[in-house]
């Protein structure tokens, strides 16, 4: 795999955040000898500097293919990256402290792509068995959820519907009648409280008792009714005589103007 050294020297310096960085002690390849770096992880490239201010990085270590674990060595807390094949080469590093050691070899062990296929398998494993349960629940069925629905945990019981009212209640006398639902006329149910009929539906409240006018009341009604045109009439009779008078002077003082 051919790498671009400018790209990756940009990449090394330039301002994203790193997921692990600080000074390792790498053993170099033909002498046994350790040289202190400053080694910067980045996503699965593991770069390392002769100082920490260098500008560029000495070399790489792309961590895909490869394992790390504990090993044997001069140095203390010494750890290795191992990849596969006989020609691969093996990078042994030291950290000063067993905290920086474990700090490194845990990131390190998570850098590579194939650890991160891993987590979203696993991830995604863990959302499916989330969303459908597990899969002996329902002897390894699986529903749409447009098609699932929740089961009624006791007896399914009907919407409660109250009986249709008319939309224009029928008058009598000049007053809306309440009495015109179907079953209204039957005589009240005694036995059953709460104002609900037998069948769970809410009873009209009930009817005012009709008060019937006497004799009297209405011989003064129909009186009034017959009086009103004639008080009426003579009312218009003494205004438009007084109208006419006054239009009658009105002409006369016209004609005859005064000097």
């Amino acid at each position: 795999m051919k790498l671009n050294e400018r790209s990756l020297a940009f990449y090394a310096t330039c301002d994203s955040p790193a997921d692990n960085a600080g000074f390792l002690y790498k053993r170099g390849e033909r002498h046994t000898a350790y040289h202190r770096r400053w080694f910067v992880l980045k996503g699965n490239m593991l770069f390392y500097f002769e100082e920490r201010e260098s500008r560029e990085p000495v070399g790489v270590i792309v961590m895909e293919g490869c394992t790390v674990e504990l090993c044997d060595s001069a140095e203390e807390f010494a750890f290795a990256i191992r990849f596969g094949g006989t020609k691969s080469r093996t990078y042994v590093l030291a950290a000063e402290s067993q905290a920086a050691m474990e700090s490194w070899v845990k990131s390190l062990s998570r850098a590579s792509f194939d650890y991160m296929r891993l987590v979203v398998r696993e991830l995604e494993k863990q959302l499916e068995e989330m969303r459908w349960g597990p899969a002996g629940g329902c002897g390894g069925c699986r529903q749409l959820p447009s098609s699932w629905k929740p089961k009624p945990s006791g007896p399914e019981r009907s919407p409660e519907r109250l009986p249709a009212l008319p939309t224009i209640l029928p008058k009598e006398n000049g007053c809306a009648v309440w009495n015109n639902v179907p079953g209204a006329d039957r005589p009240p149910d005694t036995s059953i409280c709460g104002g609900y009929d037998g069948e769970g539906n809410p009873r009209p409240p009930p009817l005012p008792p009709r008060r019937r006018a006497s004799s009297s009341e209405a011989g003064s009604a129909g009186a009034t009714a017959a009086e009103s045109p004639s008080t009426f009439c003579r009312l218009h009779e003494r205004y438009g005589q007084e109208v006419a008078r006054l239009r009658q002077d009105w002409l006369e003082r016209r004609r005859c103007p005064r000097p």
